[in-house]
C-alpha cells in the first residue's frame, strides 16, 4: 500500500469517528482551506443537482457558477466510475 493510500485510509478512518453534522462541518473548517471547502461543497451539490433533477450541465454551471469542467466531472464519477462514493451518500440520504 502506497504512502498516499494509508493517508486517505487514515483520513477516512477520522471521518468515521465523527457523530454529527456539526462535528463533520468544524472537522472540515479545520482540515480545509476556505478554497478546498467551497470546492468540495460545490462538488457536492452538483452531484445532488445531477441526481435529483434533469438540469444541463449548463443550467447547472448557471445556477451554481461551477465549471462545466467539473460537472462533467462529478457526473462521471457519479455514474461511471467504480467507486461509487457520491452514490453511496445520495442513496442513503434518500433511504434506498
Amino acid at each position: 500500500m502506497s504512502n498516499e493510500d494509508k493517508n486517505i485510509n487514515g483520513l477516512a478512518e477520522a471521518l468515521t469517528e465523527l457523530k454529527t453534522t456539526e462535528e463533520v462541518r468544524r472537522f472540515l473548517v479545520d482540515l480545509c482551506t476556505p478554497a478546498e471547502l467551497r470546492a468540495l461543497s460545490e462538488r457536492w451539490h452538483v452531484a445532488c443537482l445531477l441526481d435529483g433533477t434533469d438540469l444541463s450541465y449548463r443550467d447547472i454551471s448557471a445556477q451554481t457558477g461551477v465549471s462545466t469542467t467539473t460537472i462533467g466531472r462529478v457526473a462521471r464519477f457519479l455514474k461511471d466510475e467504480p467507486h461509487q462514493g457520491y452514490r453511496i451518500v445520495l442513496d442513503r440520504i434518500q433511504g434506498h
